[in-house]
């Protein structure tokens, strides 16, 4: 039986600012396996996003090995961000 999903710190900020960027956001954290932790939508085109808490030590926001399994098989673009900044950054905001 799988636990809870828990989120980032950080994530209903970095939500709430690309909604208010325009885009529209999915959170897929509860799906587990490693899949990225939001699916946006931003001017016509899909991101993957993998969020880590920016504030924690690097040991304790590095990928789990589910995450590192999942971005290397996907056949597609995954940005890891930390901020807000970077999560603009990653959709062209």
């Amino acid at each position: 039986m799988r636990r809870a999903a828990r989120i980032d710190r950080n994530q209903p900020d970095i939500i709430k600012a690309l909604r208010h960027a325009g885009a529209t956001v999915q959170p897929t954290h509860t799906l587990g396996k490693g899949c990225p932790d939001l699916l946006v939508g931003f001017r016509g085109e899909n991101f993957l996003l993998e969020i880590k808490d920016g504030r924690k030590s690097p040991s304790h926001r590095k990928l789990t090995n589910d995450e590192t399994t999942w971005i290397e098989n996907w056949r597609g673009k995954v940005r890891v961000i930390s901020t807000i900044n970077e999560a603009l950054d990653a959709i062209g905001a």
